[in-house]
């Protein structure tokens, strides 16, 4: 993942803004990896939440903020409030924030393309 082409976030200004695919209603609140959405490379989530009342982007928050050890509060849900693709926006110091994305993304590989996630799509 050295193209940043490659890479479901990237630095937009004093922010990072975070591409995720979310399943609500997953059984279980979880960053599980990369995947292709039709916007380019996104991180894969779960949450236990239904997408009722906000409360699946509530947890989908919480996961993240858990999950890049931040406060919730320097997470904000950008688009995405009724879809599954959500962008999220990361404040604070940008350079640290994809660096540490950086490193807790290195260990899902590669994300598929989005004329895999297109084939995939066919199948189902």
């Amino acid at each position: 993942m050295t193209d940043p082409g490659d890479r479901p976030w990237r630095r937009s200004g004093a922010f990072v803004e975070l591409r995720i695919r979310l399943t609500p209603k997953g059984g279980r609140d979880a960053v599980e990896g990369l995947t292709a959405s039709p916007d380019g490379p996104a991180l894969k989530a779960r949450v236990r939440a239904a997408p009722e009342d906000g409360a699946a982007n509530a947890a989908l928050i919480e996961l993240v903020s858990d999950w890049l050890d931040l406060p919730k509060r320097d997470l904000t849900l950008a688009s995405g409030h009724k879809s599954r693709t959500k962008l999220l926006t990361i404040s604070g110091d940008a350079a640290a924030v994809e660096q540490h994305l950086k490193a807790k993304s290195t260990s899902f590989g590669d994300p598929p393309t989005n004329k895999t996630a297109k084939r995939m799509e066919k199948r189902r």
